[in-house]
């Protein structure tokens, strides 16, 4: 995976997340080594202690210069910088474990047995720390290149919501809207100003982050459109349970595309049209948007009395695009789903808030 524009593509290790793991890898190899059953002296909890000193002191040191090496070294090909690092690396254990042997033997403490000699400990040191830098950083660049298709991923089904407001929908806008400039100018001006916030948002899809109040107003306005071309078959009832973390931030049309699915695969098919319940609550953890409307009953469904649907055109891609999106956004936490019973279609979203509830 190819790192973005001016990003370095070493793995970074300034990170509190990624430090802790170089330091726990560097104690877990202290922990075998002392547990290995060819050690040559007795693992006493001095000795212990020391060694994992030690290697704390060398796994946060590496850590350190390759985190403000970075940069420099990412302006190298991939095949020079990724051992050029590992060889760094190795140079700053050489040198630490030169200068713990010195003065350990200076200071007659003897922390490092006898037994090993200065060439020993220093070329054993430098060699066990090119494994670990070596290993931490292929690993950690696997990950970031997963991490990196998966905002890709994102970015992509994101984008592609661009046509999610289908050029039909514009073209009865613009009908409708028409028939109201001489007999209701006011209410033409409103639905102008309506469908251009709407398709602002749609444009920037996969640009920054909404907001819950953005998300629910854009919703409203859509749902104005949509009840001036339908007139009475169409009613919306919205159920706001106050308090709610109205600055929450979202990816951004999480919410519109399933309201849109209510009015087209729900009201618009129904000659008497309904209504369209729509609650927003939270508590401690999480916050849930439910979507109930009446709808006819879909192709497939779980008979077995109102399970999930299965995916179908156009609903069921909108679904899969938010859970995708929120999923990334908000961890395995975050859920969307849709089930047809008796009559009525009900869409859930579903995600958790950060510490501090309803902020």
């Amino acid at each position: 995976m190819e790192a973005a524009p001016g990003e370095p593509w070493l793995p970074d290790l300034c990170r509190l997340g990624r430090l802790a793991t170089v330091l726990a890898v560097a104690e877990l190899v202290v922990a075998v080594i002392a547990l290995s059953p060819s050690a040559e002296a007795e693992w006493t909890l001095a000795r212990f202690a020391s060694a994992s000193g030690f290697a704390l002191w060398l796994a946060l040191t590496v850590s350190v210069v390759l985190c403000v090496s970075r940069r420099k070294l990412s302006t190298l090909r991939r095949w020079v910088g990724g051992p050029g690092a590992v060889v760094l690396a190795a140079l700053i254990a050489a040198s630490g474990a030169a200068l713990v042997h010195a003065v350990d033997h200076g200071l007659g403490s003897d922390l490092v047995p006898t037994s090993v000699t200065l060439h020993r400990f220093v070329l054993g040191s430098a060699a066990i720390t090119s494994l670990i830098v070596g290993v931490v950083l292929r690993y950690l660049y696997a990950v970031d290149g997963w991490q990196a298709q998966v905002r890709a991923s994102a970015r992509a089904e994101a984008d592609a919501l661009q046509a999610r407001i289908k050029p039909h929908f514009l073209f009865n806008s613009m009908n409708t809207i028409v028939g109201l400039v001489r007999r209701d100018p006011d209410v033409a001006e409103r639905a102008v100003l309506d469908l251009s916030d709407l398709f602002r948002a749609a444009l920037g899809a996969g640009k920054g982050e909404s907001s819950l109040a953005e998300e629910v107003e854009l919703a409203e306005r859509y749902l104005s459109i949509e009840q001036l071309r339908l007139g009475d078959r169409l009613q919306v009832r919205w159920r706001k349970a106050e308090p709610l973390p109205w600055q929450l931030p979202l990816p951004r049309l999480v919410l519109q595309p399933l309201v849109e699915n209510a009015v087209l695969h729900g009201i618009s098919r129904l000659p008497a049209g309904g209504t369209i319940d729509i609650e927003v609550t939270c508590d401690h953890e999480h916050l849930q948007v439910s979507i109930h409307n009446p709808a006819p009953a879909p192709r497939e469904r779980d008979m077995s009395g109102g399970g999930p649907l299965e995916p179908r055109a156009g609903s069921g891609h909108a679904q899969t695009n938010i859970a995708h999106r929120l999923a990334y956004t908000f961890g395995p936490k975050a859920r969307v789903h849709g089930r047809w019973h008796e009559g009525y279609y009900l869409a859930e979203l579903r995600v958790p808030l950060p510490a501090g509830g309803r902020s």
